[in-house]
């Protein structure tokens, strides 16, 4: 049976977590801990669980694309995390690709 909002809501998961890389890099270029960064992207139209960013932070750091460091400037140490080298590198190619995507579907959507 077709069920539209099954198909949709699984649909829009899928692009959603393709972006969120992207959307966590641009943000990295200053350093953040991870609720700063929730707060950052949430100022920014962006709401992302803590459940879902920290994995991501992890993968991203595991693949050599973040430098993290615990920092204690508070009552409770924090992990800082921001672009390495890199990173730098990794999201200056995707945001490339992302934008020739963009443009691509967009000019796609447009025809007649």
């Amino acid at each position: 049976m077709f069920d539209k909002e099954e198909i949709l809501k699984n649909l829009r998961l899928e692009l959603r977590k393709g972006s969120l890389v992207l959307a966590v890099l641009s943000q990295l270029k200053d350093k953040h801990y991870g609720y700063s960064l929730v707060e950052t992207l949430k100022s920014k139209g962006l709401d992302i669980e803590q459940n879902t960013l920290y994995p991501l932070l992890r993968r991203l750091d595991s693949q050599g694309l973040l430098k993290s460091t615990w920092e204690v400037t508070e009552p409770r140490p924090r992990k800082y995390y921001e672009l390495s080298s890199n990173g730098i590198l990794i999201l200056d190619e995707l945001s490339d690709e992302f934008i020739n995507n963009y443009n691509t579907i967009s000019k796609m959507l447009k025809e007649d």
